[in-house]
């Protein structure tokens, strides 16, 4: 019988951070190597090491060492490496290449324990109490399955637009092959993101820019054990710059406008190009049988019976101690996330 034919105790989809993380914390629990399949495409720390290590990060370096050191099965003070992550002032904040390089050596240490498949599921469905996952060219069976498929760039559907696609915006070393300094580029959102391309767009020279915001630039605070705004707010380098150029004297080539519908009629049709910076939704690829619209508790990750959600795609909704509600997103905080819930999921299966 081929290895693929048996029924896996675990499946974990996607090999991002929330994938690696999954797959190191049920080896962590016991759970044997040959009875854990973990899927992915391409097994290149996910959207995070193919298209967003050229950004500059929102988690300081102590965090990343953190999600690296948590999990036993990582080994990752056995490493043969000495990363430059390993070298920064663990109080800084950093470009995302040098998280994403630790984290392929994890991913491809995790590899060599477990079994892997280069392919992506397509669809999945529950039968007799098991979990089908199917690619294009076979079908897996499994107890339980951990959906870590990560999120994409929202979408923006005014007619007739040019827009840049977000992963160009966000790479300056891309944004500055790419840009038309003769031309107006409309930037939406005002969050992390949306101000590092407007940095990008200024830095650049373009003729004008105008930046249609929903609400005021929001600034992470350290209140001693927590963070104000942490998931939402600006920080590092990134909240320096809003607060002198955003806050402070707009750059002669930036102007701002709120976005309501009139302004939009208005202003947009001065826009040559549209960046959208405006949050990430849920990667749809997955056609789950009977499980289209259900959502996921935000509590606990739990989909359905057997079958959780764990990162960007499923962030934990918790609440701040002044009651301000967010989405955890980040690597610690999925791994921290991960440590608190995944006891309730041994005791959730099909």
């Amino acid at each position: 019988m081929s290895k693929h034919k048996k029924n896996f105790q675990w499946a974990v989809v996607g090999a991002g951070p929330a994938g690696i993380a999954a797959v190191g914390k049920l080896l962590d629990r016991g759970i044997p190597a040959n009875q854990l399949l973990w899927i992915d495409p391409h097994f290149k720390v996910g959207d995070l090491g193919q298209l967003w290590r050229n950004v500059s990060s929102n988690t300081i370096v102590r965090r990343f060492l953190d999600f690296l050191n948590d999990a036993a099965s990582f080994s990752y003070q056995q490493a043969d490496k000495d990363f430059e992550l390993n070298h920064l002032n663990p109080e800084d904040t950093c470009i995302l290449s040098a998280i994403v390089e630790p984290l392929q050596w994890v991913c491809d240490h995790l590899m060599k324990e477990v079994i892997c498949e280069q392919a992506s599921i397509h669809k999945m469905a529950l039968t007799e109490r098991t979990w089908f996952l199917s690619t294009e060219a076979q079908t897996f069976k499994a107890n339980n399955v951990i959906l870590a498929t990560g999120a994409v760039p929202s979408s923006l559907n005014y007619p007739g637009i040019d827009l840049v696609p977000f992963e160009v915006a966000i790479d300056k070393e891309r944004l500055s092959h790419y840009v038309d300094c003769d031309k107006t580029y409309g930037v939406f959102g005002s969050s992390h993101s949306a101000i590092i391309i407007l940095r990008y767009l200024v830095d650049l020279g373009v003729k004008k820019i105008i930046n249609f915001y929903r609400s005021p630039c929001r600034y992470a605070i350290e209140m001693g054990d927590w963070i104000l705004f942490d998931n939402t707010g600006l920080k590092g380098q990134t909240a320096n710059w809003a607060r002198e150029n955003i806050d402070g004297t707009l750059p002669a080539n930036l102007v701002r406008y709120n976005t309501s519908e009139p302004n939009i009629a208005r202003y947009l049709p001065e826009c040559d190009k549209v960046i959208y910076a405006v949050g990430f939704e849920r990667r749809k690829n997955i056609v789950i049988g009977d499980y289209e619209n259900a959502g996921y508790n935000p509590h606990v990750g739990i989909i359905g019976p057997g079958l959780f959600g764990l990162g960007i795609a499923y962030p934990e909704l918790k609440a701040d101690p002044y009651g301000s509600v967010e989405s955890q997103v980040g690597l610690w905080k999925f791994m921290a996330y991960l440590n608190n819930i995944m006891g309730t999921w041994f005791k959730y299966p099909t």
